[in-house]
């Protein structure tokens, strides 16, 4: 068994008991290189200065995918807590420090404190994790989700959490992707797969606002209020890519990059100012392969995992899904 067509990894969840929010962890082999990327303007994450393009640090221990907005990101703790006691970290003089990057959205689980995902949620999914494709829908990270907020969350879909892979030759991109998006989602072809409950002809956001009231907050982690005035709330999508490829840090960070043209062909409008989008890339060493080839497999991987997450998502919480029989 493989998770995601990458040997050594490992993917774990945990949902919280009143099942509106939770996290899924990615535990990649020893050595795998991190990157990260974002494009949202409302982002919540951790450890994306080192991560990022400027950032000196490269190894990367752990990744976590929350729900629970910037709360959410005290899973990252039990996550480090977890990856200190199997021996999994950076060596310094002192200690062992494991790095472990997480990027969080805003969803139902924020309004329930018991349900929001802290340290003992990011411990139980290292503990839970297997070499084995997670599940996809309404669970982990995906849980308390949504989609297709253009015309109010009235009419919106229930979101989830998707994978997908892409292989040429000996090379494996995979992506698992956490859809919490505004936007409506489409298909390949352009045909809309999950769109606002209204009809064709009601305008949406961003075209109009008037489904929002105005708000006087800034905008929180994970997709928030916005300082404008108008516009949705509770939205953005959060993943990681994971490859066998061998890569620079500088070439991690452009395949992270450019899979967010995967979110862009599956989400319209994506990138908004009230999304906090954002890929994290794990690269393993295996297979000498040309980061264009990597960036283009994971941009169709993102794509397909940003989709299936809520084609798989069965309703809940008084949200329909597009699951349901």
């Amino acid at each position: 068994m493989t998770a995601l067509g990458i040997d050594g990894l490992r993917v774990g969840m945990w949902t919280a008991p009143e099942g509106t929010s939770g996290c899924t962890v990615l535990l990649p082999p020893d050595g795998s290189l991190g990157a990260v990327a974002v494009r949202g303007a409302s982002p919540g994450t951790r450890e994306a200065v080192a991560l990022g393009p400027t950032g000196k640090m490269s190894l990367c221990h752990a990744v976590v995918l929350s729900g629970g907005s910037a709360y959410g990101l005290a899973s990252a703790d039990g996550v480090m807590r977890w990856c200190e006691e199997h021996g999994i970290g950076y060596p310094t003089r002192i200690a062992i420090v494991p790095i472990v990057g997480a990027a969080i959205v805003l969803d139902q689980g924020v309004a329930t404190p018991a349900a929001r995902p802290g340290p003992e949620a990011g411990y139980a999914a290292c503990e839970a994790a297997v070499a084995d494709d997670p599940a996809e829908g309404a669970v982990g990270a995906g849980r308390g989700t949504t989609v297709a907020k253009v015309a109010g969350l009235e009419h919106c879909w229930r979101g989830g959490q998707g994978i997908a892979v892409r292989r040429h030759g000996d090379l494996v991109v995979g992506a698992l992707v956490v859809n919490n998006a505004v936007g409506e989602v489409r298909a390949d072809d352009g045909t809309w797969l999950a769109r606002a409950r209204v009809g064709d002809d009601v305008e949406r956001f961003p075209y109009t606002d008037r489904w929002f009231p105005p708000r006087e907050a800034a905008a929180v982690p994970g997709g928030g209020p916005t300082t404008d005035g108008g516009g949705p709330t509770e939205n953005t999508v959060i993943g990681c890519i994971v490859t066998n490829a061998r890569l620079s840090k500088t070439d991690a960070v452009r395949v992270a990059d450019l899979g967010h043209t995967g979110i862009a062909r599956s989400v319209w409008p994506a990138h908004t100012q009230a999304d906090g989008d954002a890929l994290f890339c794990l690269a393993t060493h295996e297979v000498e392969a040309a980061v264009d080839l990597v960036a283009t497999l994971a941009a169709d991987a993102v794509a397909e995992a940003t989709r299936r997450g809520p084609l798989l998502a069965e309703g809940h919480s008084g949200l329909p899904g597009l699951a349901d029989g």
